[in-house]
């Protein structure tokens, strides 16, 4: 990183925070050739497509992500910062995965993976939207796999 006042091409960090929006860390640096301090934010590019469902691609957004799960915890013992989390850490399988391509069907099934052994009522509240449910069957369907180690229910 070069210094912004002298353009020396070498610094040190003193301290590294996340940003409140954990999109970048800010980083204090100090320039080993002037001393002068200075600050830089650093962003992970995520290069990830997402396939949509009418085949168009488009790119992939975390705080979308977050917004769709968020909406499904919403008044359930999850915390938005679980939330966040919780989306970092799907994000984190893709690009472990080394997924560069993703269809929006698969990246639902992954996130009602984790919304099902979270909280069962986040889980079918995404699912309702995500599945575009057409019957109470359907819906009965999910909270059957929803509780499977549990007593199904009859209705």
């Amino acid at each position: 990183m070069k210094c912004p006042f002298c353009f020396h091409d070498e610094s040190k960090v003193t301290d590294s925070r996340n940003t409140s929006d954990t999109k970048s860390i800010r980083r204090r640096r100090e320039c080993l050739k002037c001393l002068r301090r200075f600050t830089t934010f650093e962003t992970m590019d995520i290069s990830l497509q997402v396939k949509k469902r009418d085949g168009l691609y488009e790119d992939f957004e975390l705080e979308k992500l977050i917004k769709g799960i968020d909406a499904a915890c919403r008044h359930t013992r999850i915390s938005h910062d679980r939330v966040r989390d919780l989306a970092s850490a799907i994000v984190r399988e893709l690009l472990e995965a080394q997924i560069r391509e993703i269809e929006a069907l698969k990246l639902g099934e992954i996130v009602m993976e984790h919304l099902r052994h979270l909280d069962q009522v986040a889980y079918i509240r995404f699912a309702c939207v995500y599945r575009r449910f057409k019957d109470l069957d359907e819906i009965v369907d999910a909270i059957n796999t929803a509780s499977a180690d549990e007593k199904k229910i009859q209705i």
